[in-house]
């Protein structure tokens, strides 16, 4: 199963962006799925998650520096999860990865830990400029 991530590009800070995440196969349709980010320099870190439905949702997990500007979510149909950018800011630059997590549930700690998730996309560079 291949991730591909798209929909990077170059904007300026307040700025709005989506990008998106494709599974070639409907393997994780109903998987954990998340969004990291690695900035020159730095670690790879958690953004954002979501898992399979769990008694009619899909619950959603963000890292406090993006939650209330970053939205996740997912079109089961498409085997696709969104990320929705706004207000962006200058340290949101990074590339953005997709990954997989072969399990529908994720406890917290989990949804956020690198090592959780088995598959991985190629990344979409996001440059913010201030």
């Amino acid at each position: 199963v291949q991730l591909q991530a798209s929909g990077g590009g170059w904007l300026q800070a307040g700025g709005s962006l989506r990008v998106s995440c494709v599974a070639s196969e409907d393997t994780y349709s109903d998987s954990v799925m998340g969004w990291f980010r690695q900035a020159p320099g730095s670690e790879r870190e958690f953004v954002a998650s979501i898992t399979g439905k769990d008694r009619g949702i899909n619950w959603v997990s963000y890292a406090d520096s993006v939650r209330g500007r970053f939205t996740i979510s997912r079109d089961k149909a498409k085997n696709t999860v969104y990320l929705q950018m706004n207000r962006l800011k200058f340290e949101d630059t990074a590339v953005y990865y997709c990954a997989a997590r072969r399990s529908r549930y994720c406890d917290g700690y989990e949804c956020r830990d690198i090592h959780s998730y088995d598959t991985w996309g190629q990344g979409t560079l996001v440059t913010v400029s201030s």
